[in-house]
């Protein structure tokens, strides 16, 4: 059996007086797609740069394909990763990029890189390039390494919606031919939900929420009903946000059961809403109602 793509077990990292993560136990399936969400400040960029050595932890572990990545450099030919903002040397043409990669990488897949590069003159300087051109080439330079596991830091964060769409199909097309474990971290929920098969969020510097994403919506029910003392609800087995407005109450809960209680309007939940929920307060309050200011005659 191969060795999980990606291991954490009370994973820390400090910077100064400050933690980027810290506890953190996580393990990312085989061959999933996976979603890794969180704020600005969560630690997504923080786990990947672990899990390429290009940080060492301040504690816990962390395996890359059952391997130390910084004990181990050689799981490196095995990873691909693309950091933000897609870094590039600007000076050299797109065939120069290529035959670069080529010469520095054993696996390198000449068929894949051909394959997935298209409407890209080679004799183009990095430089020239737009933000969708250069992000599409650090993608076909990462699987064209035919990479075990990929790692993408929020790729789609300075593309626009054409480009982004059309990196997220070369990513897929890329992952049919290289059969991949793909991790993409981004705080845009809508950058993530379309492709991943698997979400890990990151909150406060840990895991708050990690799973199957059609097993996850399955499980969690919105509950809207009158405003009244919460007691046991049947069904649910967690509430996980509760909000208040006026006399209607909305509730985020894990179910484990049918509600059977008619007083409940209970709809499905989307990926987004569940991700900020587990993201915000366990209890929100009521909206304030602005204070009404007696008016006064200026004359």
């Amino acid at each position: 059996m191969s060795p999980s793509p990606l291991v954490a077990h009370g994973l820390g990292k400090r910077f100064r007086r400050e933690w980027g993560l810290r506890g953190l136990t996580l393990e990312i399936p085989q061959g999933a797609i996976v979603g890794l969400a969180g704020p600005n400040g969560a630690g997504k960029s923080t786990l990947l740069a672990l899990a390429t050595g290009l940080l060492a932890p301040t504690e816990g572990a962390i395996s890359v394909l059952g391997r130390d990545p910084l004990r181990d450099p050689g799981v490196l030919s095995e990873i691909g990763y693309v950091p933000q903002g897609s870094p590039l040397y600007r000076s050299f043409s797109v065939a120069d990029t290529i035959e670069y990669a080529r010469r520095t990488n054993p696996l390198w897949d000449d068929e894949v890189a051909t394959e997935l590069l298209t409407r890209i003159d080679s004799k183009t300087k990095v430089g020239a390039l737009s933000e969708g051109e250069r992000a599409r080439l650090a993608l076909v330079l990462v699987l064209g390494k035919r990479p075990q596991l990929v790692l993408l830091d929020e790729p789609f964060a300075s593309l626009d919606p054409l480009a982004g769409r059309e990196l997220l199909q070369l990513l897929m097309d890329g992952v049919a031919e290289t059969s991949a474990t793909v991790v993409v971290a981004s705080h845009v929920v809508a950058d993530i939900e379309r492709v991943c098969d698997h979400i890990v969020l990151l909150a406060g510097g840990g895991v708050c929420l990690e799973g199957n994403v059609e097993q996850l919506l399955e499980s969690h029910r919105l509950l809207t009903g009158p405003r009244r003392p919460l007691g046991a609800v049947r069904g649910v087995r967690e509430v996980v946000r509760e909000r208040h407005s006026g006399r209607q109450l909305t509730l985020l809960t894990v179910v484990d059961g049918p509600i059977v209680d008619p007083s409940w309007t209970v709809e499905p939940v989307s990926l987004e809403e569940l991700l900020l929920a587990y993201m915000a307060p366990e209890r929100l309050p009521a909206p304030r109602t602005p204070e009404k200011v007696p008016l006064r005659w200026h004359g």
